[in-house]
């Protein structure tokens, strides 16, 4: 199973990102979050005077896009797996896991991470599988879309800072 990875995306700091050519700055934001609309829309809106002002920005964006467009974000995710030298039983355990999410909701499992450090993920990611496996679908619906948006926040951060 994937480490969840969108690959390193190189970091800009924010006046390249405000003064890079539109398509540029929308190939990296889908990197950040898998929605045309929502690259369209932050890229669009530019210049933006600080990160803050962009990430504000990027939230309003990901809470206006429609069901079809967060599917499609949600379809550029993949599911937050294990290190490969993890035991063989807990890439099993997550791997059934994973698949009776999917089953039950019709997309991958994703959960935000940032905060916890790297040995606590697969504790966390299979706590967040067995909670949320409770859900109804319209409040799965609501805790993916608010764990997307911190996704692509933690995501868009890294690539505007300047390293």
């Amino acid at each position: 199973m994937p480490v969840q990875s969108r690959g390193a995306a190189p970091a800009w700091d924010l006046p390249r990102f405000n003064a890079a050519p539109a398509p540029e700055a929308e190939a990296a934001l889908l990197g950040c979050f898998g929605s045309a609309a929502w690259a369209r829309r932050l890229a669009e809106h530019r210049p933006y005077p600080d990160t803050e002002a962009l990430l504000a920005a990027a939230d309003e964006a990901a809470y206006d896009l429609s069901p079809r467009e967060h599917a499609e974000a949600l379809t550029a995710e993949v599911s937050p797996g294990l290190r490969p030298d993890a035991p063989r039983s807990a890439h099993l355990a997550l791997a059934a896991a994973h698949a009776e999410y999917e089953r039950r909701f019709g997309h991958v499992f994703v959960i935000c991470l940032d905060g916890y450090p790297p040995d606590e993920h697969p504790d966390q990611v299979l706590a967040g599988i067995r909670t949320r496996l409770a859900h109804e679908e319209d409040r799965e619906r609501a805790v993916t879309a608010d764990e997307m948006r911190r996704l692509a926040r933690g995501r868009l951060a890294a690539l505007v800072s300047s390293r």
